[in-house]
């Protein structure tokens, strides 16, 4: 049910989906009547790739038995259980208690399918969406899902979550237009991607949060709780233990269990999450077998310390897998705030790029298991490349007064280091950009020219263990008079200063859908410079970028948006707005024998945990 985090205390507890529709007209489903277009779900490019009367996902083993505890860890600590608010740190898993309108299945790129929602239907303008919810959904009580329901998640979440007051800003309201029927509408028309987007949010049970607790206090859905919410999903919460471990049951008597789009699913009775304040302590505990799943984020740790008795013996499993990666581009990057004064010239950002020496921390730190990352779509075909052409040449010959003129004349390009006279070279041509900026070596301080005011910042960071991968970001700045200081704190605090933008540089990371949309704003958009809680980390404020956003959103075909994405990633590029480190492309995970995967993995994920089961009582 959760998607796999790309960066600890940055992600979302219910990570929301770009799926878009092109209007591909899908075949009716069956169970709706009264004249209305309705599907049985949506895609973004051609058709669905299951039929009306699909009895599973393709990739599933519908004989997986209930059974076994799937004992997960994390880094940090947790102090709320209400995913609606942008306060506290919420506890990992509880995407697993709610259910959605649609689901997304891992084998299709564009493909999403009806969950509490039984069909759908749309206007050829997409000025509305209308879900009919299935008769048989109903909550943990056994009380029906209603339109309510839907209305009353749409609005908290809008009016409670910076994230998804932008995400769903055209989103104008919902409103009950059936016994089972729920209509969104939306301020402008043609927007694609909007039909869509309005499937992927939690639903929340309104009764619930309006009633009173055990001990007779209401409740409130606009603080933070420690009081196990209810939900209409296969998950319940059995046991909390604040800040340190929770605890999820499979429901018995969840109403979706035998869905198509849910057989083979859910197959643990139950789900744990410890926390871990230091990430070689959690490495420890799932080295002695207290853990039984571990993705694995450090290429050395990887390289140099998977060699324990159990990986010998084959009772842990490696694996490097690429699947996830198929549909996703990468953006994972060191960001400056330009927010603050020191960063707002594009010289100094360029610059900050000449002292990251990527190829001597591949080679020293990760053993050669990375990739320098130079695109915001990096893995993908969405990314640009060479110089512009096509339509792309067209897109930005429009906007050209408003980007950089390398746009068009030298193709992206990262500094190459790893070894002494490259390294030499770019610290001068950093050096030089310094200069042209209005800033000066005096002795060993880099200081502006106008003021003296020394180049010192400080790089924010939430975890120990990614301190190792930006110590010799810190020693090359140093060796030209650039004061970069770390600074380490717990995930709440963090989680607090990122939403505020109070930083001065933060390493984050972007992961991209094959679809990009409306979300584009949320990260890059001038709208969203401004607006706490957005993932605009580097405060991002260029019309040109917001002409390119406006372009993707509303491209008529594919071959157009494709060519507006690369033309957005051109001109980010181009202004230099991150300093772009590196990934390895591979989800790299290992697992203890106890628990096991199905024999075919989706196309474009590993079924994690939604599809594994407990091992030792497979048949």
């Amino acid at each position: 049910m959760d998607l796999t985090r790309l960066q600890k205390g940055l992600a979302i507890v219910l990570a929301v989906s770009t799926l878009a529709t092109w209007a591909a007209a899908q075949e009716p489903a069956k169970a709706p009547e009264g004249g209305q277009n309705w599907r049985y779900g949506m895609a973004v490019v051609g058709d669905l790739q299951l039929p009306p009367d699909f009895k599973q996902l393709p990739y599933v083993d519908v004989n997986a038995p209930k059974s076994g505890e799937l004992r997960l860890s994390d880094e940090g600590t947790f102090d709320n259980l209400n995913l609606v608010v942008d306060r506290g740190a919420a506890a990992s898993g509880l995407g697993m208690i709610y259910d959605t309108l649609m689901k997304r299945s891992e084998n299709e790129v564009f493909g999403t399918y009806g969950l509490l929602a039984e069909a759908v239907s749309y206007p050829d303008d997409m000025s509305s969406v209308t879900f009919r919810l299935r008769p048989e959904a109903k909550w943990a009580d056994g009380e029906p899902v209603t339109p309510e329901d839907v209305i009353f998640s749409l609005n908290v979440l809008k009016e409670n979550s910076a994230m998804y007051s932008g995400y769903y800003r055209h989103v104008t309201g919902a409103e009950k237009t059936g016994d089972r029927d729920v209509t969104f509408h939306f301020d402008e028309k043609n927007n694609k991607e909007l039909p869509s987007i309005v499937g992927d949010f939690p639903i929340l049970p309104k009764h619930w949060w309006e009633g009173k607790d055990a001990q007779g206090n209401q409740r409130d859905i606009t603080r933070t709780t420690l009081d196990a919410p209810m939900g209409s999903g296969p998950y319940k919460i059995a046991s909390v233990q604040p800040g340190s471990a929770i605890r999820y049951e499979l429901r018995d008597d969840y109403w979706g269990k035998d869905l198509p789009i849910n057989r083979g699913q859910y197959n643990f009775r139950a789900i744990s999450y410890t926390y871990f304040s230091d990430n070689d302590v959690e490495f420890e505990a799932f080295r002695a077998g207290n853990i039984d799943y571990r993705r694995e984020n450090s290429s050395s740790r990887w390289a140099t310390r998977y060699d324990f008795d159990a990986v010998k013996d084959k009772r842990v499993t490696r694996e490097a897998l690429t699947n996830p990666f198929k549909a996703t581009g990468i953006m994972q990057a060191l960001v400056p705030n330009m927010r603050r004064d020191i960063f707002k010239d594009a010289r100094v950002r360029e610059a900050l790029n000449y002292a990251f020496d990527f190829e001597d921390l591949n080679k020293n730190l990760a053993f050669g298991g990375l990739k320098r990352v130079d695109s915001f779509f990096w893995g993908t075909d969405l990314a640009s490349s060479g110089l512009p052409q096509g339509k792309e040449l067209e897109i930005l010959n429009e906007i050209k007064d408003k980007v950089p003129p390398e746009v068009f004349t030298t193709p992206y390009a990262n500094p190459v280091g790893g070894d002494p006279n490259k390294v030499r070279d770019n610290l001068r041509k950093a050096i030089g950009l310094f200069k042209e900026a209005g800033w000066e070596l005096k002795g060993n301080r880099m200081v502006n020219v106008k003021t003296g005011q020394p180049l010192s910042f400080e790089i924010l960071l939430n975890s120990a263990g990614m301190e190792r991968s930006v110590n010799p970001f810190v020693a090359s700045l140093k060796k030209i008079g650039v004061e970069a200081r770390l600074r380490t704190v717990d995930a709440s605090q963090y989680i607090n200063r990122t939403r505020s933008f109070d930083y001065d540089m933060i390493w984050a990371v972007w992961g991209e859908t094959m679809n990009p949309g409306n979300e584009q704003a949320e990260y890059w958009g001038s709208q969203s410079k401004d607006r706490q809680g957005s993932r605009n980390y580097a405060g991002i404020a260029d019309p040109a970028v917001d002409i390119l956003i406006h372009k993707i959103v509303f491209a008529p075909d594919r071959e157009d948006q494709i060519a507006a994405v690369r033309a957005m990633d051109r001109v980010l590029l181009a202004n230099h707005y991150v300093v772009p480190v590196f990934y390895s492309g591979e989800e790299k995970i290992a697992y203890w024998n106890r628990i096991a995967h199905p024999q075919t993995l989706p196309e474009y994920g590993i079924g994690f945990p939604d599809a594994w089961f407990a091992k030792d009582q497979a048949k």
